[in-house]
């Protein structure tokens, strides 16, 4: 008691003198040259780590003892250092410096790290460097920015995913997209959101803060079983203690409008074609109209996008940001409508001295969608331009079609106006995605930090597909009356350790990492489909119940010598019950190295420079995304989901059976071993910078579904069959190319090679290929082929035999294999759709308070198989066989084709683009009304595309229900990427 008495004698003495110690420091920071008042500068007492921020005038304050470190940042300025020595005040003057910075953090698997003690390949994306104009998904933000990175969207619908490929892709049926994780929350991609066209559609882009690509397996390697095509990592915004409250509003209006259509027979030409080829009673089909039907369904569409942000401080110790967002954005086909409206929180309370640090994340989403038939661009085409729109009767909506015996013919085209305006596909989805994480420094051992991270994914969606039994589209049917529904859950429980400790004795610091990860996944699907009265007896049912589970182990080691020598060894075990007993576990391991070589001793004093980084990585990483499927390897049984399948009891009585479905008890993981060597440089104070890498990546026991063997009951069968590999090269350059008080110019530019090829196929029987790709036209036909020796995906068809004017010859092929008979041995895997490479520019200007900039991306080498053009382009379908008439597309003007040639190689043509995504140009108006900066800008999006493809579109990625199942390359029903002409206004409170 007495030695109690005493410590606390010894405390009210010594706090005081400690308080009075401290100082309150006040003071202005503005900018070498023009004396402009900084705001939002971060600044930082390193001895205390108290943090605060610059108002709008410029004024800080913090509290400060004698010899304590202040260090001022901001983005585009070179960090100041004052060592503080009980002045009053300190006024600072903060020179504009490279836009990149060594020190910038970038955030990676549980943790961060920063550019220079990066030892994998990876880039960080900030809100500065993002793509401007009307984009409602982050991964339009990133379009063009990243070497290695290639980002497709899926077309021109409001709301429409893209296909995402790190180095190329590493898969053919599993996924191939990236693992993305949100504010440390990994992302299930592996299965849709019912009633989504996008499963990031619940992030608003305003939200986002970075991003960040990890490409090699040393960088992604922390994700073991989900890395293999790489990590992208999205930090979304919010408060930071010591910010004052600040509020930003930013609104935009667009206007999209259709650049180009399908060049198809006018309504004379088409006319003339059926008068020399048409009888007599098929000429009496033609009508007296000249309708274009592409113009009928496109038409000039408005959007909006309306976001508030609002961050400040609850408390000394709370920090908050919320926000608001709205997005409503109609699509150039009719009909077609993106509804969404977002908030969110976050909350980073700091407990105990800041040794306990809370972050709360929580944002949520309503989408409505209304989804354009899709299908009516194909009618479009087809559709005969002599006849009109409307009919003469109210009958078919009164919508003219082609009519057998007094009701529409099955064989013929549909009115496509009818299609879209007579059909209602309505989704509704609600999400909610959130986590809260505890970082806990142990009092009393500081280096060591515990961190727990609890995190979910809900959504809630359903939908409707009304076609009224008045409808031709589904007349015979009786209509359409579907409804669905469906429950998404997804739970993260993630604890780990991490050790931070820096050696001076041995000029050494260590940072190692070790936790447990485990993770489930659960859906609860439904779906009726009836007909437009609800009157079938024996409506199709569909309703499936799914769980699976990912448990991982992993850790890391942070390893560096004399701030030069960097070493990174990772290492994860995951289990899968996607997997067997026998096959569910695998090992993930990594190993990197850095050589920090602009620090020696003969280049630390060069002026010319500034950084030199030599990387050195190798790692395995895993695959087990199958998209539904979670048992792939366990022998159940499937219940019938519709009447064909359903048995005969009785009279017209059916019902639903039980059938064995197909499995693989010996499925396992696809395993991908990739090597990386890097050269990270930098110039002239880092004005100038950039990488250059060099990667080999082998994928192994490819999870394919390829035919099953007979007798089964199934057609298909998911297993191992295979190895792949992609190599290449990545290169970056960026420079301030001007960077002057009034004047400043960036450049940034990017080259990938990527090289692709299958390298074996097991299980295949006598062959070393199988075919995909599905086209229109025919039963069955395939286009595509997977063959050792070809990149994946290459088109398998005939060389075709030209005259002496050039001209395809109708039927005539080469005989490769010399036997005199032209069949499928004279086929060929021919180009593909991958491209060999894909190049980015983005340049940035500012003049005062003007601002510029524009993106554009090239890809080089990638081929589109015209299935537009092989389907329609001939005399073939001209004259349907029982009385009606279809257009064809011009091709057939030049090739004179009567009958169809879809393996023909004259289809396969070079698709390389080179495209510009954005132009923007900005004015910024400073300190109006005392502290509000407002700027204003218009911006054109998919301003001009350079090709000498034939079809619509070079740019073509073909998704369907199956989100792994994305064809490059086959342009068959595209829905047209639109030009984007928008105007916005950004205000900073």
């Amino acid at each position: 008691m007495k030695i109690f008495k005493k410590l606390m004698m010894v405390c009210m003495l010594v706090v005081p003198i400690w308080l009075a110690a401290q100082t309150t420091v006040n003071g202005v920071i503005s900018e070498q040259g023009t004396g402009f008042s900084l705001s939002d500068v971060t600044v930082t007492n390193e001895s205390t780590l108290e943090e605060t921020f610059a108002d709008m005038d410029g004024n800080f304050t913090i509290q400060a003892h004698k010899g304590d470190r202040l260090v001022f940042s901001l983005d585009g300025y070179d960090d100041v250092i004052v060592n503080y020595n009980n002045e009053s005040s300190v006024n600072v003057v903060m020179r504009t410096g490279s836009t990149y910075q060594l020190d910038d953090v970038v955030v990676i698997g549980y943790g961060t790290t920063t550019h220079k003690d990066a030892t994998g390949s990876m880039v960080a994306v900030t809100e500065k460097d993002f793509n401007q104009g009307l984009n409602t998904a982050p991964e339009q933000l990133l379009t063009g920015k990243v070497a290695g990175l290639q980002i497709n969207t899926a077309g021109g619908a409001p709301g429409t995913g893209s296909q995402i490929r790190i180095r190329g892709g590493s898969s053919i049926n599993a996924s191939s997209d990236p693992l993305f994780v949100v504010d440390g929350v990994p992302m299930d991609n592996g299965t849709t959101v019912a009633g989504s066209s996008n499963p990031l559609n619940y992030i608003n882009p305003s939200d986002i803060e970075s991003i960040s690509v990890l490409k090699d397996a040393s960088a992604t390697a922390i994700y073991g079983a989900r890395a293999s095509n790489g990590v992208i990592i999205i930090t979304t915004k919010r408060g930071k203690k010591g910010k004052k409250l600040g509020i930003n509003f930013n609104s935009t209006v667009s206007v999209s409008e259709r650049m180009n259509q399908v060049d198809v027979l006018s309504a004379d030409e088409f006319r003339n074609a059926v008068m020399q080829r048409g009888s007599e009673s098929v000429q009496a089909l033609l009508g007296n109209s000249n309708t274009n039907w592409q113009d009928e369904i496109f038409k000039t569409a408005l959007g909006y996008d309306n976001n508030l942000g609002i961050t400040g401080m609850i408390t000394d110790n709370l920090p908050f940001r919320i926000s608001l967002g709205y997005t409503n954005q109609d699509g150039i086909l009719k009909t077609g409508n993106f509804e969404r409206t977002t908030a969110s929180i976050s909350l980073t309370p700091s407990l105990f001295d800041n040794h306990l640090t809370i972050d709360i994340n929580a944002r949520g989403s309503y989408e409505e969608n209304r989804f354009a038939d899709a299908g009516a661009i194909g009618n479009a085409i087809r559709m005969d331009p002599t006849q009109s729109v409307y009919a003469d009767s109210d009958r078919f909506g009164g919508y003219w079609e082609w009519l057998l015996n007094g009701v529409p013919n099955v064989n013929s085209n549909r009115n496509p106006l009818a299609m879209l305006m007579m059909k209602q596909d309505l989704a509704y989805v609600r999400r909610s995605v959130g986590n809260i994480k505890f970082d806990y420094k142990v009092h009393g051992f500081e280096d060591l930090t515990a961190t727990l991270n609890l995190g979910y994914d809900y959504s809630d969606s359903n939908g409707k597909n009304l076609v009224s039994d008045s409808a031709a589209l589904s007349y015979a049917a009786g209509g359409i009356n579907k409804d669905y529904k469906q429950i998404r859950r997804n739970n993260l429980f993630d604890f780990y350790l991490n050790y931070n400790k820096e050696i001076p004795s041995i000029k050494s610091k260590i940072d190692v990492t070790a936790g447990y990860s485990y993770q489930s996944f659960d859906y609860d699907n439904y779906e009726i489909n009836q007909n437009f009265r609800r009157t079938k007896e024996n409506p199709e049912t569909y309703y499936d119940i799914n769980t699976r589970v990912l448990i991982g182990f992993f850790g890391r080691l942070n390893y560096t010598f004399n701030e030069k020598y960097l070493l990174t060894a990772t290492i994860r075990r995951d289990g899968s019950s996607r997997f067997s007993k026998d096959t569910r576990w695998g090992w993930f391991p990594s190993l990197a190295a850095a050589w920090n070589v602009a620090d020696e001793n003969f280049l630390k004093d060069s002026k010319t420079v500034s950084n030199l980084k030599l990387r050195l990585g190798w790692g395995i990483t895993g695959q087990e995304n199958l998209g539904g499927n979670p048992y792939p390897y366990l022998p159940i049984y499937m219940s019938s989901t519709n009447q064909y399948a359903y048995y005969p009891m009785g009279n017209d009585n059916f019902v639903p059976i039980l059938r064995p479905n197909i499995y693989d008890p010996y499925l396992k993981w696809e395993e991908q071993t990739t090597w990386n060597i890097g050269l990270d440089f930098g110039f002239f104070n880092n004005r100038m910078w950039g990488s250059v890498d060099f990667y080999k990546k082998i994928t192994d026991d490819m999870l394919q579904t390829v035919a099953a063997p007979l007798p089964n009951l199934n057609n298909q069968i998911t297993t191992n069959i295979g190895s792949m590999e992609n190599q290449g090269v990545e290169l970056a350059l960026g420079g301030d190319i001007i960077r002057t008080t009034d004047l400043t110019w960036t450049l940034n530019a990017n080259a990938t090679y990527n090289e692709n090829v299958v390298t074996s196929i097991s299980g295949g029987g006598n062959q070393d290929f199988y075919t995909t790709g599905g086209i229109s036209g025919g039963i069955g036909n395939n286009v595509q082929v997977i063959m050792v020796g070809a990149p994946a995906g290459s088109f398998y068809v005939y060389e075709q035999v030209y005259d002496q004017n050039g001209s395809p010859i109708q039927g005539a092929y080469v005989d490769r294999n010399g036997d005199g008979i032209i069949n499928e041995e004279d086929l060929r895997a021919f180009h593909s759709g991958r491209p060999d490479w894909t190049l980015g520019l983005n340049s940035n200007l500012t003049y005062k308070n003007w601002d510029f900039g524009f993106s554009m991306r090239a890809s080089l080498g990638n081929y589109n198989y015209n299935n537009v053009a092989s389907d329609i382009g001939t005399y073939a379908g001209l004259i349907g066989t029982n009385g009606f008439l279809s257009n064809v597309q011009s091709d057939a003007l030049d090739t004179g084709f009567i009958t169809n040639e879809y393996f023909s190689d004259y289809y396969v043509q070079n698709a390389s683009f080179l495209r510009m995504d954005y132009l923007t140009l900005g004015y910024t108006f400073h300190k109006v009304f005392g502290k509000t900066d407002i700027r204003f800008n218009g911006t054109v999006q998919n301003v001009f595309v350079i090709t000498d493809y034939d079809g619509l579109d070079p740019e073509i990625i073909q998704t369907n229900a199956d989100p792994r199942q994305a064809t490059m390359g086959i342009d068959n029903n595209f829905y047209p990427r639109p030009r984007i002409f928008s105007l916005g206004v950004n205000v900073n409170f």
